[in-house]
């Protein structure tokens, strides 16, 4: 058991890591006039740059040379860059064209589709309240279509491109920092290239606007990087239930600021959408919960019976039957699959 002074850093970097993601909608506003894709150029190339500098100061670039050995595995790093830029160009342009409320929907409903994705394509068997979650979400999705009257797209492109990136995140198995370092490196060049390009027409705003803008177009890597330094510090302190638990304040706070700061429109029907998504993730979390409580309880009578422990493979597995901390949106590999956290690479 860690110490409680550990702990209690752990959850202060946990609510700091959540809390940033779930208030980045604040941030990109101020970006403006730059467009959307110039700002997410702009995350790209500063997301390497300070992400680049963090692995420097640590020293840890072993992990660089393995991966050029690996070309399945650079592949699949490639296919999560784009994945990602799809999810941070389509959650830049929701935030900075009135739709923060349908982007956090997004962030709600993502736990649900990895389920959706961990029955389609990976075989695994849902739990009766499981299924009575995923058939809830479902209905909120008919709902939310009638309230905006057409589908939630922008919720719906954001839970699967980011249930996709974790996904190939989890097949990658690579830590959080090493991983954004990975993908905006192949994200540089041609958001570098971009960049030139659009300064060469005339239509970039970095040199433009003064040097207050550039330098907040310059730490778009920061709010970028620094969440995901403190979830990770957050991930190796805290049990695993409780992260799962902490991933709710991002999209809470984004719809918070969707309907108190930003004003968005929010007529019943779309309440009651929303209160279904809610109804669901509330089944999920206490599936979760109560699965992690029976399976802990099974091993220490069985620890109790044998006098001896299982093999740490047993034990880490009996962990993951709850929510679990591993990559953004991930589904598990084998059994029942469940909800897992949202670990930042989207937002």
């Amino acid at each position: 058991m860690k110490p409680r002074g550990e702990r209690h850093i752990g959850l202060l970097n946990g609510f700091a890591a959540y809390g940033m993601w779930g208030l980045v909608p604040l941030f990109w506003p101020l970006l403006k006039p730059a467009g959307a894709v110039e700002i997410l150029a702009h995350r790209m190339v500063w997301s390497l740059v300070f992400v680049g500098a963090a692995l420097l100061v640590l020293r840890r670039w072993a992990w660089a040379g393995e991966l050029l050995r690996q070309p399945r595995k650079l592949s699949l790093i490639t296919v999560a860059a784009a994945v990602i830029t799809i999810n941070w160009g389509l959650y830049i342009w929701s935030v900075n064209s009135g739709h923060v409320v349908e982007a956090s929907l997004g962030y709600f409903i993502n736990p649900l589709v990895t389920i959706a994705i961990g029955v389609l394509l990976l075989k695994e068997r849902l739990r009766p309240a499981q299924w009575a979650a995923v058939g809830t979400g479902c209905a909120a999705v008919v709902v939310l279509t009638v309230g905006y009257g057409r589908p939630p797209w922008i919720s719906l492109a954001l839970a699967f491109s980011f249930a996709t990136y974790g996904l190939v995140k989890k097949k990658v198995n690579l830590g959080g920092v090493e991983s954004l370092a990975a993908e905006t490196a192949i994200q540089f060049l041609p958001a570098l290239g971009y960049l030139a390009w659009l300064t060469s027409q005339g239509g970039s705003t970095f040199a433009a606007e003064g040097t207050g803008h550039a330098a907040l177009l310059a730490s778009a890597g920061i709010v970028t990087a620094l969440p995901l330094v403190c979830f990770g510090a957050a991930a190796i302190r805290v049990p695993l239930s409780t992260i799962g638990l902490l991933q709710y304040l991002t999209p809470v706070f984004q719809f918070l600021l969707g309907v108190l700061y930003f004003h968005e429109a929010m007529p019943p029907e779309r309440w009651a959408g929303f209160a279904l998504v809610w109804l669901a993730l509330t089944l999920l979390t206490w599936d979760a919960l109560r699965t992690a409580r029976r399976a802990s309880r099974a091993l220490a009578a069985e620890i109790g019976d044998t006098g001896t422990s299982r093999t740490a493979g047993t034990a880490g597995a009996a962990l993951n039957t709850g929510v679990s901390g591993g990559e953004p949106g991930a589904a598990s590999e084998s059994g029942p699959v469940d909800a897992k956290p949202l670990t930042g690479g989207g937002r």
